[in-house]
Order: C-alpha cells, then structure tokens, then sequence
C-alpha cells in the first residue's frame, strides 16, 4: 500500500498557529477539505493527544496527528500543514514542531501500513527541514513521494 494521494486541499503552508491544538484543528481541517474526514475528526485527533500525551510527535519537528478509524473517516487521507513559527507539543525530546502530518485512514490495517509508509520517507533527515521550508504544494508532494 502506498501512502494516500495529497490534493492541494489537503496541505497548508506556513500557516500561523497559537499551540499544538491550533495545530492539530488545521491538519483536521485539511482532511476535512480533501474529502477524507468529516467535521470533527480535528477534535477527534486533540483527544488523542490529550489521553495518550505527545506521542504523535514522532521526530524533531514532526507531529503525526491522527484519530481511530470509525465513523468520521470517509476514505484513507494525508494532510501536511506546514508552521511558519513551529509551536510545542509537550514532547521531551522531538519538540518544537514545524510540520503537522494529518493521517485519517478506515482501517487498522492501513493505519499500520500508512504509518510504516511514512517511516520510510523520514527515513532521509532531511525531508523535515525540506517540508518545514516548502513553498508550493508541488514541492511538498515530491518530498512525501505521493501524487496530487
């Protein structure tokens, strides 16, 4: 499985944000346009954080934002916001965050393959600093390898 396609509504770049939950709400606002979520997945995805605490901040500067699979997923979905002033998530190490990857997929199964997916592209350590100064959504498709 490949990672799902990136339509230009479905990426924000160098967006101004207060905090983490700022945050989190645009990543879900972009699944939300692109079709892939219904309205609330953002609130869904700040739960999360708020249970489980910063986990989804997965390397220096990067946040996986995501939700369980259930209702509010309509299709497998990628969103990438991009912070023009990168903001903590409360994670000891990995923080503060300059990219917020927003991951909304039906499955368990694909949620494990998406995220592995994922892994392989920030494998390269320099995709974070490339994504965080991106500035077309052109460009942040070749960084992720994933179409329109």
């Amino acid at each position: 499985m490949a990672l799902p396609p990136l339509p230009d509504s479905a990426i924000v770049i160098a967006t101004r944000v207060d905090d983490w939950r700022e945050a989190v709400h645009v990543a879900g606002a972009a699944l939300v346009a692109s079709g892939a979520a219904l309205e609330g997945y953002g609130d869904e995805m700040e739960r999360m954080i708020d249970e489980h605490g910063p986990y989804v901040v997965i390397a220096p500067g990067l946040a996986l934002a995501h939700a369980r699979p259930g209702d509010s997923v309509v299709r497998d979905g990628l969103a990438v916001v991009t912070l023009a002033e990168p903001v903590p998530f409360g994670h000891p190490h990995n923080d503060p965050v300059s990219v917020v990857l927003g991951l909304a997929l039906p499955t368990v199964g694909a949620h494990l393959e998406s995220v592995a997916d994922l892994a392989n592209v920030f494998n390269d350590e320099t995709v974070i600093p490339a994504l965080a100064a991106a500035t077309t959504a052109d460009e942040i498709r070749r960084l992720m390898g994933v179409p329109a």
